[in-house]
């Protein structure tokens, strides 16, 4: 587990939106297990009192859940991870508009280099050329 933190954000709001893309892209499983808090602070390199905080917001969300002393688990409530899904790609919509109106763009060129890319990334074509 890697997390590139940066300086702007609070790293247990960074914790929880590095779990909400691994569920959103399936690499965390509905049911699977979380590592402990005690685990979590080691593989991140965070005060333990961080990844507790970013767990207990996690299951004030219903994104994660614990049984008695059982690990935590990512919660199967489909609502749930329909809703995490939903809120990453309305943001990554809002930081694309946001840019692309900087510069003017019509909407209808936007529409048609959207489909273009999406479409050449599908087919495995568009990657980067360094």
């Amino acid at each position: 587990m890697k997390v590139k933190f940066n300086n702007r954000d609070p790293v247990y709001v960074q914790v929880i939106q590095h779990f909400k893309q691994q569920i959103a892209a399936g690499l965390m499983e509905p049911g699977q297990e979380v590592p402990s808090r005690r685990e979590l602070a080691g593989r991140l390199k965070i005060n333990p009192n961080t990844a507790q905080r970013a767990y207990k917001e996690m299951e004030e969300e219903g994104l994660i859940y614990t049984e008695r002393n059982l690990p935590s688990k990512i919660t199967r409530d489909e609502k749930i991870l329909g809703a995490v899904r939903e809120e990453l790609m309305l943001e990554a919509v809002e930081n694309f508009i946001t840019s692309v109106q900087s510069i003017n763009a019509p909407l209808d060129e936007v529409v048609e280099l959207i489909q273009k890319k999406y479409k050449e990334k599908e087919a495995g074509e568009g990657g980067s050329h360094d």
